[in-house]
């Protein structure tokens, strides 16, 4: 059994988060201030306290309307400049409260556009925010520019992920409803990243299952997963508890493909029953490319360090099972080789050496 790790011990360790939503991570204190500066009057209270604790509830709630309802209010007060640029600054400074060095959080800049914003000042304001944050607190934090799959500009936000790489923007995502909105509606934008040398990740395996993975991986060459938690299904564990794997799940593994695992959100909307009964122990132990993400710090009252004392309490994860995740994100990040491999080497493992060393003293 490995040594009992605390959430206090866990925050001081180097992280890594890849899928991290800008709109489900903002402060309720900040919802509430860009609400009256900005005269959105929708909130369901002004009291900060109140509205955290109705976005908690909302989300637990077990219906995806009162979910998606959380993301009205978040996206209804990001509409201006000054707004995108304050949560994304806030983003980088909370992460880097929690001991998270590198992270590459997604948002969709079609979502931002009702007050008459270009897509570009969308993005240049995100990107501002993120730089400074990032310079403030001592964090990397790369965007991910996502288009929603059930609209039909990702063609437009493709091009903008590529003509905004040189200056932040690490990559490109389809977020939104599964089911009806296979990725390859989105085949020319896919197409078009690959012919450009651009990274991108693809939400898939969360609310459906492995035709929506399989078809992320081989038709539009997804070079990371967006959950996946579903591969689950093209997995089977005899009374023994040997594992067999489908021809998906073996080419999954077998080619590396990362996989951004959210183990409280997952709970939230069913995609697993518990913390305990979470795919991740088994994908753990299989050696999959795992990495553990937040997905929506706000609706899921979480941090990557809570995550990670989640896991730790269910399956007995010490600092080896930790480095272990953190290095695979670290790997599967849309920066150059050359950054991981220094963040690897000169921030994580000597990182982690200290507290595996403080534990051992």
């Amino acid at each position: 059994m490995n040594e009992r790790l605390t959430l206090e011990d866990i925050r001081r360790a180097p992280k890594v988060l890849l899928h991290d939503h800008l709109d489900g991570g903002v402060r309720p204190e900040t919802v509430v201030d860009l609400a009256r500066e900005g005269g959105y009057d929708d909130l369901p209270s002004n009291d900060p306290a109140a509205l955290g604790t109705w976005f908690a509830e909302a989300s637990n709630s077990g219906s995806l309307e009162r979910y998606l309802e959380t993301f009205s209010h978040t996206v209804g007060v990001m509409q201006s400049v000054e707004a995108l640029t304050r949560v994304a600054y806030e983003c980088a400074e909370d992460l880097a409260k929690d001991g998270v060095v590198y992270a590459e959080v997604r948002y969709a800049p079609e979502l931002h556009t009702r007050t008459g914003l270009s897509l570009e000042q969308i993005v240049e304001a995100v990107l501002d925010g993120f730089a400074r944050g990032g310079r403030d607190h001592g964090i990397r934090v790369g965007a991910l520019v996502t288009a929603m799959r059930h609209q039909a500009r990702s063609m437009e936000i493709a091009e903008l992920a590529v003509r905004y790489r040189d200056q932040g923007v690490v990559g490109f995502d389809i977020a939104g409803a599964e089911a009806g909105y296979p990725p390859t509606r989105h085949l020319d934008a896919f197409e078009y990243l690959q012919r450009e040398n651009a990274h991108f990740t693809i939400h898939a395996g969360e609310g459906f299952g492995l035709p929506s993975i399989w078809q992320a991986i081989q038709w539009c060459g997804a070079d990371r997963l967006g959950h996946g938690v579903r591969i689950i299904d093209d997995i089977e564990v005899d009374g023994d508890g040997r594992a067999r794997l489908g021809r998906l799940a073996s080419y999954v593994r077998d080619k590396r493909i990362p996989l951004e695992l959210c183990p409280t959100s997952n709970i939230q909307t069913g995609a697993a029953k518990s913390i305990a009964e979470h795919p991740i122990g088994l994908l753990r132990q299989l050696h999959f490319r795992v990495t553990v993400n937040t997905d929506n710090r706000l609706m899921s009252g979480t941090s990557v360090s809570e995550e990670f004392a989640a896991l730790a309490d269910a399956f007995g994860y010490g600092w080896d099972d930790l480095q272990w995740f953190t290095v695979n994100a670290m790997k599967s990040a849309f920066v150059s080789f050359p950054e991981r491999l220094d963040l690897i080497n000169d921030v994580i493992k000597p990182g982690f050496a200290r507290l595996k060393a403080e534990r051992n003293a």
